[in-house]
């Protein structure tokens, strides 16, 4: 029974910061333009390699 005087005051601060956090999260401008973010990444080109010898991401190793 004793520790439900530190259980219940611990549980209603742990609401109060996450509802806390949620509000500024929404106040901040968080979950603006939700949808344009997650589109950008496919919209985005990626920079086309210098070169084929530069060992980039796009180069193919040939052995020889």
């Amino acid at each position: 029974m004793d520790s439900l005087y530190l259980l219940i005051p611990l549980s209603v601060v742990l609401a109060l910061v996450i509802a806390g956090v949620l509000v500024w999260a929404v106040v901040s401008g968080q979950f603006e333009q939700l949808d344009e973010i997650g589109d950008r990444v496919l919209r985005e080109q990626p920079d086309p390699p210098d070169s084929p010898e530069a060992g980039g991401p796009g180069s193919v190793e040939r052995g020889g």
